[in-house]
């Protein structure tokens, strides 16, 4: 092995993304050194670049969505070998706060994470603490299996975890890319129905319908509300999720829920988002909650569905680039060219 490595580098004063020769990191006690197969990009790692999101480096390489194999073993690590297919989970606690005291290291109060908080995966070699590993099944295939930590899982969170998605619910959902879309194949598992995808793009709407939806609505249509009335038998929403995470969508996704309807908000952006008209909301007893992130087991959970065949990635993967075109795959999911669902940066 070489003593560097090529690795994205974004300078966070002055929002300069370059691909450069780094040291290639040593995993320390509790770590293991992954060589990257594939790492997705993902609107948070544009949010990072334009300053919707901080950072708590001056200077970060990006990426948190990984597949690889382990290439070094530090000290105290025991389960793993070398060359083990492993997907890396996005966060690793603070080991300081008081559930980290106590052992409940996946509700870490200031939990770090990867591309924000330390180094990511748009590089050769990244560093992850051994304990946040998932074990890729053998017919598994690579590039699935790195967009399961985070374009799959937060998804899965959002459903599975915040939601709390029941069986016969009706749901729907704003904004189908790659984070809309997989929460409508998610909610298709937990037997969510009828199931409702809402976008401004027809074509993306037709691939919503080949993703699961039951419906799927333009949300330009002045007829939206009623016909989401109508779609669910006049119960209206139980529960809504906005994957865009503006004003607009937000409010829409409000006024389409029932009484006891549950919105969550899984988009972000630098927008205030408000509830509306304050009586009707206590009126219709309903709820609204934010959502980020996963635990690191439902990564292994989602890891079994595709082994199984539950759960189908096949059309998740839009596209694969070289590290040396980061810029390129950046720009084509900032301006949505294609309607990617998740671009693969491959080193």
């Amino acid at each position: 092995m070489t003593e560097t490595m090529r690795a994205e580098r974004l300078n966070l004063e002055t929002k300069e993304v370059t691909v450069e020769d780094v040291p290639i990191p040593e995993p320390g006690p509790g770590e293991v050194l992954i060589k990257v197969e594939y790492c997705g990009i993902c609107h948070s790692d544009i949010s990072l670049i334009n300053g919707t999101l901080p950072s708590s480096l001056p200077v970060v390489t990006q990426g948190h969505e990984a597949s690889g194999t382990i290439a070094g073993i530090g000290a105290g690590v025991s389960g793993w070998d070398l060359g083990d297919r492993v997907i890396p989970s996005a966060g690793r606690p603070c080991m300081k706060c008081r559930n980290c005291r106590r052992g409940a290291y996946t509700d870490c109060l200031h939990m770090q994470v990867m591309a924000f908080n330390y180094d990511g995966a748009w590089a050769e070699y990244c560093i992850s603490p051994a304990a946040g590993l998932t074990r890729i099944p053998d017919n598994v295939d690579f590039k699935e299996a790195a967009i399961l930590a985070d374009a799959v899982a937060t998804p899965y969170g959002a459903v599975v975890r915040t939601a709390k998605v029941r069986p016969g619910e009706a749901v729907g959902v704003w904004g189908l890319g790659g984070v809309g879309t997989h929460i409508v194949q998610i909610a298709r598992i937990t037997g969510a129905v009828p199931i409702i995808a809402v976008d401004v793009d027809d074509e993306v709407l037709r691939r919503a319908m080949k993703s699961g939806a039951d419906y799927a609505f333009n949300s330009k249509d002045p007829d939206l509300v009623e016909k989401i009335h109508s779609a669910t038998g006049g119960r209206d929403l139980n529960v809504a999720f906005d994957a865009v995470g503006i004003s607009a969508t937000f409010s829409k996704a409000i006024e389409c829920l029932g009484v006891g309807g549950r919105l969550v908000s899984v988009g972000m952006s630098a927008e205030k988002l408000s509830v509306g008209h304050g009586a009707q909301f206590s009126m219709k007893r309903l709820t609204a909650s934010g959502h980020f992130g996963y635990k690191s087991e439902d990564i292994a959970t989602l890891a079994d569905l595709l082994s199984f065949e539950r759960l189908d990635l096949s059309r998740s993967i839009s596209g694969v680039i070289s590290l040396e075109n980061i810029k390129e795959g950046i720009r084509q999911l900032d301006e949505h060219e294609g309607s990617p669902i998740r671009i693969l940066v491959r080193p």
